[in-house]
């Protein structure tokens, strides 16, 4: 369904649902006195972080936020295809693809200095009797390279993703929601104590004004993220600063419905004139858009609020870029003037340098990062950040996992956002670059600006990535194993693929097994061998020692150092837990924070075939008990073949996912996913090969059955 929407104002929320009546401000509920995690800052990085943490029932989460209501009206908007494949996690990717407006296309006008569009109509045209430069097309390119990812770029309302997770939030295994109205004034650390975390709120009247008396609430914490933003009080609170420098650039931004004859306005696109520069963002709904206006170089020690911009101002110099097609603003619903800035804080927690404190206190987001919007990255490296340490935080305190592991959020995350803002600071140069006829050290080369910005198409969707070599990301003990999956590198994000369900022929994206549940895959790739025991011949068939797969499989179900049997959790839900139920019996249902999913050469129906003529059975691993009724998950078997339908990603003639990643058919492969989606490991499915081993070496470095 293709919705319109916006065409004659902006509202926040559904655009499928009537426009509300105005709602009172939500009550301001108290704090908690002692929780698990304390989460300052109801932003993207804070909220993606609060949804992760409320599906797990065992976790005691607090969310407190300085304003007085959810977000309305969003800055960012642009949503990459990595964070989609986060919000499929989640359960609200197709909320998004559906609302969203797709980036399919980004197209690029230079200066028409050889009146190349002369005669061509309003469309392009050159050089006029007084000398003026009118723009041309010059190039367009793939937004999403083929191939990247399932999903498409698209833009959305920061306040509709917002949205989203507050759903998620609401309706996780731990119902949560924000605490508004709460400033952090006071942050203390005290060793030695089961919440060594103490912060002090000031907190407003239910009217919305600041209580005169200057009222208090206190919580006391095991962990505390700061997702605060770029003013961030729990930054201050440790005495960081962020770093960096300004690129004394001025930009305007506004969004606007408005009459153009420009060809390209629901198009993406990059104009470089002679008159300035301008990036166009379609919004979602089909008429509303979003204009990038740059402004200029500004002296140093200079701030833009100096330079006295209205609206009226940006619309004028809009108008100038655009000559000679006509653009006739109707109306603006938003506008701002900023200039550029790329700033990073030293680090990411309250760890001391020498190593010698476990940290307890984090900070994410624009908090510990700050840059330009140019490359869409603001709101989703956010995202990830909090994507990245939820199911950490969570295996911790859940005694699944070393508090040593918290300590790979910042030397993960913090080499993301230096990469980051180094690419941010070399796109900006080009962005705020003149096009001029002779090319000098303040303009720039349209062609140029295009190879560079379809180069960087793989890091601007989110998926260019890759974290080094430590505790959880095992680049060198997966050295000698990785040309088994070749597609799948150790480090990067696991690579969707489309396959067919053994059990239904429902056509699946692989990817979307990894659920934002906090469990670990195992993604076992079968080599030519049979996938089945022959019930016949059982253990004593005359190939089962070349059925690797098997041998494995009767490994992770029966071995008591299998990752499967070795670390699990109890199974209880949240009522349970308030009101301090337990099984009578003293054994609580517990399930594998592992779970192992198969990948098999051979069709479905060729598979059923085989195994209802030779009353074989597939390892029972694969097919794992589920609920109090000890019922069949059917659902971890998959088949190499072509789907029945075009799902995400179709749009090309169909592969193999042994050819399409680089899966060896002889030899087949284990993968290892992090609850995050990231590749962990790739080792080989043999015991010869070292592959239990080596997989019981590489869980025991991080993984604890100590509650923390």
């Amino acid at each position: 369904m293709h919705l319109q929407f916006h065409h004659s104002s902006y509202r926040p929320g559904s655009p499928t649902q009537a426009p509300a009546s105005p709602s009172p401000l939500p009550p301001l509920l108290p704090l908690p006195s002692e929780v698990d995690v304390l989460i300052i800052g109801a932003g993207p990085a804070g909220l993606c972080l609060a949804a992760q943490l409320a599906q797990f029932s065992d976790l005691t989460v607090a969310l407190a936020e300085q304003k007085r209501d959810r977000l309305k009206v969003g800055q960012a908007d642009g949503i990459q295809c990595r964070s989609i494949e986060i919000f499929e996690a989640f359960g609200f990717s197709e909320r998004v693809v559906r609302e969203g407006y797709w980036v399919n296309e980004t197209v690029f006008w230079r200066a028409d200095y050889e009146g190349v569009g002369t005669g061509t109509g309003r469309e392009e045209v050159g050089v006029d009797g007084e000398g003026k430069v009118g723009i041309v097309r010059s190039g367009r390119t793939r937004d999403v390279p083929e191939g990247v990812s399932e999903f498409p770029h698209v833009i959305l309302n920061q306040s509709r993703i917002h949205d989203f997770w507050l759903d998620v939030m609401a309706k996780g295994e731990r119902s949560a929601v924000p605490f508004y109205g709460k400033v952090l004034v006071g942050l203390e650390r005290r060793e030695g104590k089961t919440y060594p975390i103490t912060a002090t709120f000031e907190v407003e009247d239910d009217d919305g004004k600041e209580v005169s008396e200057k009222r208090r609430e206190t919580v006391r914490a095991k962990y505390v993220v700061g997702c605060d933003g770029a003013r961030s009080a729990v930054r201050s609170q440790l005495g960081l600063s962020l770093q960096g420098d300004s690129a004394n650039q001025a930009w305007g931004v506004m969004d606007v419905l408005c009459i153009t004859s420009f060809p390209d306005i629901r198009f993406k696109c990059v104009i470089h004139s002679e008159r300035g520069n301008i990036v166009i963002i379609p919004r979602e709904g089909g008429y509303l858009v979003r204009l990038y206006i740059e402004l200029g170089n500004m002296e140093s020690g200079t701030r833009v609020r100096d330079m006295g911009m209205t609206q009226d101002d940006l619309i004028e110099k809009a108008r100038g870029i655009f000559w000679p097609h006509t653009f006739d603003v109707k109306d603006v619903f938003w506008w701002s003037v900023y200039e550029i800035g790329q700033r990073l804080c030293p680090q990411f927690d309250d760890s001391e340098i020498d190593g010698s404190k476990d940290p307890r206190i984090f900070i994410m987001g624009d908090a510990c990062h700050t840059h330009s919007p140019k490359a869409g990255q603001g709101m989703n490296v956010s995202m990830q950040d909090g994507f990245n340490m939820g199911w950490k935080l969570a295996s911790v305190l859940r005694g699944l996992a070393k508090a040593d592991l918290l300590r790979t959020y910042s030397t993960e995350r913090y080499a993301i956002a230096k990469e980051l803002i180094d690419f941010d600071r070399e796109l900006i140069k080009m962005y705020g670059r003149r096009a001029k006829q002779d090319q000098g050290e303040d303009t720039v080369d349209p062609k140029e600006f295009q190879r560079y910005f379809t180069k960087a198409l793989m890091y601007t969707s989110g998926v260019g990535y890759s974290y080094p070599d430590s505790s959880i990301i095992a680049t060198k003990l997966s050295a000698n194993y990785q040309h088994l999956a070749s597609g799948f590198p150790v480090g990067e994000r696991f690579h969707s693929h489309s396959l067919v369900r053994f059990f239904d022929a429902k056509p699946i994206q692989l990817g979307h097994t990894v659920r934002a549940d906090g469990r670990w895959r195992i993604f076992l790739f079968n080599d030519n061998s049979t996938p089945y025991e022959n019930a016949a011949h059982g253990s004593h068939d005359e190939d089962q020692g070349k059925r690797k797969l098997l041998s494995l499989c009767d490994y992770l179900l029966n071995s008591p150092s299998s990752p499967i049997n070795k670390y699990r959790y109890s199974i209880r839900h949240a009522d349970e837990l308030a009101n301090g139920h337990s099984q009578q019996n003293g054994a609580e249902p517990s399930e594998s924070i592992v779970e192992v999913l198969a990948i098999l050469q051979q069709s479905h129906d060729e598979l059923h075939a085989s195994i209802q003529e030779s009353g074989a059975s597939l390892p029972a691993i694969l097919t794992p008990k589920k609920g109090k009724y000890g019922l069949a998950n059917l659902h971890n078997i998959f088949c190499d073949e072509k789907p029945y339908y075009n799902i995400w990603g179709a749009t090309t003639e169909w592969k193999s996912i042994y050819e399409a990643r680089g899966v060896s058919r002889d030899e087949g492969a284990m993968v290892v996913v992090r609850p995050d989606g990231y590749v962990a490991a790739v080792l080989p499915l043999d015991l010869n090969g070292g592959g239990h081993e080596l997989l019981e070496k590489f869980f025991a470095v991080f993984m604890s059955n100590q509650k923390a």
